[in-house]
């Protein structure tokens, strides 16, 4: 099978398929409220929400870098508190992250194996590694979001 292909599955599977860790993040958020991805179980947490903008803004980030757009990453690292915690501006959330593993899948769709060892000039790191990266950030968000959605 072709590395761009295990790649599209690996984000496939951490997004609305079966991953091995047996959760993805489409069936994890699809029950959830705005009041509950909103909510804070203590100030120095994270919401549910504000780590699936976090995810949204990396994932995007990362997309670009592996099209050679540097990219700043900014210091509050894609945290920011949210402001219209309505039900609708949660949905749009969700389309937002929709919206950015269709982006993935078209790029991956037209991605050569040979872009995949291209360096990003900013950390030396490999297309392959930030794509990887990718993968494993949703995984490890992802994990926060199943406690959170717990109420840890």
């Amino acid at each position: 099978m072709q590395e761009t292909k295990r790649i599209t599955k690996l984000l496939v599977d951490i997004y609305n398929g079966s991953p091995w860790i047996d959760v993805n993040l489409a069936g994890t958020l699809k029950h959830i409220t705005a009041g509950v991805a909103a909510r804070k179980i203590s100030p120095q947490w994270n919401s549910i929400w504000e780590i699936v903008n976090h995810l949204i803004s990396w994932r995007l980030n990362v997309l670009q870098r592996i099209q050679d757009k540097v990219i700043a990453t900014p210091a509050n690292n894609y945290f920011a508190p949210i402001e219209d915690v309505s039900e609708e501006a949660w949905q749009e959330t969700m389309k937002k992250l929709g919206d950015s593993q269709q982006q993935w899948m078209q790029l991956l769709k037209k991605f050569k194996k040979k872009d995949l060892e291209k360096n990003y000039p900013s950390n030396g790191m490999s297309y392959y590694e930030h794509i990887q990266g990718i993968i494993q950030h949703d995984a490890y968000h992802l994990g926060q979001i199943v406690l959170l959605a717990k109420g840890f």
